[in-house]
């Protein structure tokens, strides 16, 4: 196998000039990627540019909100003109949700802006990129959701978001196949901005308090592995190697590699409603108890 599987690549990393998203980056560049780093933070992305330019990679910076339809057609734009093409586009951007924020306490304002860091951005980016991916009859598309969805960690609108990453990419990857473009989801486990300091640890302990985070979950989320050990799974992904893979949802954690089973309906009973009334609530009682 090559040690470099995407030479000739074009990706672009949204959220790729800090954490995860920089590790996915520059190991992007290392596998023969030219990349296109974006983030909010100006300084950061040239960082981070600068880091993989210095190894000997190619790379180029673009700021902005990638949740602006007009950020996300230039990065896809400014990939094509730099790089030739856009083979992976890979959403790594995201935002905490406000500490101790709860149902009780979030306001509509937080809950709409932490959909729209999320949700709105690999919406918009993947808006961008699927139609150029599709007319070349390739391309790869890595989204990045947490364990969060499952409510496991409190919160509304990280876990409503990531969930609703979960989805979209699930409909892309179906909607695409035929064209030769995968979409699949990524929940990291990393030691980043996003999970460090002592308002994250002091989430994480409330929330084992309370029995809503096992024991060793909230052992995980203290003392998770760095954002490297999570990256080269993005790079798989996007690679030629996993051409056969698409629609699913990975677990990369330090050494913990996993994948979420498909949703499916477990079969409890029928009523043909041809023939038969509908339930009673009585009726329903008695079978779900």
């Amino acid at each position: 196998m090559s040690e470099r599987p995407l030479e000739g690549f074009g990706a672009v990393v949204v959220g790729g000039s800090r954490g995860i998203g920089a590790a996915v980056s520059a190991l992007l560049a290392e596998c023969g990627a030219g990349v296109v780093v974006n983030g909010r933070d100006a300084a950061a992305a040239e960082a981070t540019v600068a880091t993989i330019v210095d190894a000997g990679g190619r790379a180029i910076a673009h700021a902005g909100s990638a949740a602006d339809e007009a950020i996300a057609e230039q990065l896809v734009g400014l990939c094509e003109s730099e790089f030739g093409a856009v083979d992976a586009l890979v959403n790594c951007a995201g935002a905490p949700e406000p500490p101790g924020s709860s149902i009780l306490s979030v306001t509509a304002a937080e809950f709409r802006a932490l959909l729209d860091i999320h949700v709105g951005t690999t919406f918009a980016t993947c808006r961008a990129a699927a139609p150029r991916m599709v007319a070349r009859g390739r391309g790869a598309i890595v989204n990045t959701s947490s364990f969060a969805f499952l409510g496991d960690y409190g919160g509304t609108g990280y876990p409503a978001g990531k969930g609703a990453v979960n989805g979209l990419t699930m409909a892309i990857a179906a909607e695409l196949a035929e064209h030769g473009v995968r979409a699949n989801v990524v929940c990291p486990g990393a030691k980043t901005r996003l999970s460090s300091g002592s308002d994250f640890e002091a989430q994480i302990e409330s929330l084992r308090q309370r029995g809503i985070l096992d024991d060793v979950s909230a052992h995980g989320a203290l003392d998770a592995a760095p954002p490297e050990y999570v990256a080269p799974m993005y790079a798989y992904l996007v690679s030629d190697l996993a051409s056969t893979i698409t629609g699913q949802i990975f677990i990369a954690a330090g050494g913990f590699v996993g994948r979420f089973d498909k949703p499916s309906p477990k079969f409890i009973t029928y009523r043909d409603h041809h023939d038969c009334p509908p339930w009673t609530v009585g009726e329903i009682a008695t079978m779900l108890t």
